[in-house]
Parts: structure tokens; sequence; C-alpha cells
């Protein structure tokens, strides 16, 4: 087994920018954009957090997802909002080669340049959940997501749950929720480009209620995350970490 992993994070929903070109598209949409529809509420904040704690390369995405969403393949009914989807074709072009196609590419230059060294790659992309979505209160303060088909994601994340409740127990956290880690996401895209006994890619999904919070359980909440993190080999070969 592969002892020598290095991670890498990537935050495709951090920002609620809008171009000034486009700006015309979302006159009178303040009030959308401020919410969980226009980018990750907290995401961002967590996933610098992380990356500072756990010296590990991150890139974020700063441009709404209502002008296009970077976590969606290009034939996705969902990459371009009702804001955006009637832009005319060659304007839709263009959005995408100036943000959608740029930041997938620096995303996955990240994770070849790891692995040029010879070590596995985790790739964790960090996004964050509404609480509620269409009347049904989500049950967990924390999701991790993964492809079942593959192995090594799967291990990984069941050990990281029981790492993560050895470290706290005052989080609710399940597996493939509240979304299917195998469903379209940039980690899916780039799964298809990576073998998978090298290649880990996963998305931590954080409740908006606890990421946007405050209070004690958000201030340990990067501290808990990066101690589960610090071995992320010893994940993979299911080495326990004294509580701390």
């Amino acid at each position: 087994m592969r002892q020598d992993w290095r991670l890498v994070l990537s935050c495709e929903h951090g920002g609620r920018e809008i171009p000034p070109e486009y700006a015309g598209l979302f006159m009178g949409a303040d009030g959308v954009l401020s919410t969980h529809r226009g980018y990750d509420i907290g995401g961002l904040v967590l996933a610098g957090e992380l990356s500072e704690r756990l010296n590990a390369p991150l890139e974020a995405a700063r441009v709404t997802r209502l002008l296009v969403d970077l976590n969606r393949s290009p034939g996705s009914p969902t990459l371009f909002s009702e804001y955006s989807r009637h832009l005319p074709p060659q304007e839709k072009a263009r959005v995408l080669a100036r943000y959608y196609h740029p930041y997938r590419n620096r995303v996955e230059a990240m994770v070849r340049e790891a692995l040029s060294g010879g070590q596995g790659v985790i790739h964790l992309a960090v996004h964050s959940f509404t609480p509620e979505l269409r009347g049904q209160v989500r049950n967990a303060l924390i999701g991790l997501l993964y492809d079942p088909g593959r192995p090594l994601e799967r291990r990984f994340c069941e050990n990281w749950q029981r790492r993560l409740e050895a470290l706290s127990t005052d989080y609710r956290i399940r597996r493939n929720y509240p979304y299917r880690g195998a469903s379209d996401a940039l980690v899916t895209s780039l799964r298809r480009s990576f073998p998978p006994e090298r290649y880990l890619g996963l998305e931590l999904e954080v409740n908006q209620k606890l990421a946007q919070g405050g209070g004690p359980l958000r201030d340990k909440l990067p501290g808990i995350l990066a101690r589960s993190l610090e071995d992320p080999g010893g994940l993979l070969l299911n080495r326990k970490r004294a509580r701390q």
C-alpha cells in the first residue's frame, strides 16, 4: 500500500463575484447572490483555514455559480443558471473560456504536479450545503463524499469518519450525504483522468448552519478537521491517532 500521499484542496463555489461585463444579467439579484444559490456560504473561509493548517495547496473560485457552475460538466443542464442560460452561444463560449476552463485546468494542473513527484494525491473539494432544501431539513453537520466504486476512496472516508468521531462527538457525520459522491462534479471528471490507486477525489460538505453560525462548534472545526487529515496515508492504512 502506498504510504506517501499528498493533500490538495479546491473550492469550486467559493465566491459570489460578478464580472463587470455580466453585471447586467444580475440586476436586482443581490438577495439571491447572498444565499446558498449564489455561492457556498463559509466554504472558502474553511478551505483557507485547512490550507494554512495543513500546508496544502488550494485553488479557489470566486465567480458566482449563477454565472457558470464550475462543479458541473460542460453538458450539464445546470451549468448555466436562469440568469445566464439565455446568453447567445458565442457568449456562453466566452464565459467558459474566461472562467470555467481556466479554473478546472488549474485544479487539474495542481493534481498533476503533486502526482509528478511519485506521490498519491488526495484531492479534497470543500463545499457547504444549505440546512434546508425544498422543505427537507438536512440532518447532518458534515458530509464526506466519495465514489463507492473506488475502493480506496471508500476506505479513506470510512476511516476518516471514525477518526473525526474519535476527535469529537459533537458533529453528526454522514457519508455520501447530502449528495452522492459519484454524481456530476469536478472530482468526478478528474477520476476519469487519473488512476484510482493514485488519485482520490473527495468532497467535504459542511452544513451552512455550522459554517456560518460561529460559536464553539465552528471555532474548533478547522482544528479537528486538520488533525484528522495530518496523516492522510494513515487513513488508508487505518492508523489510529490518539484523541486530542
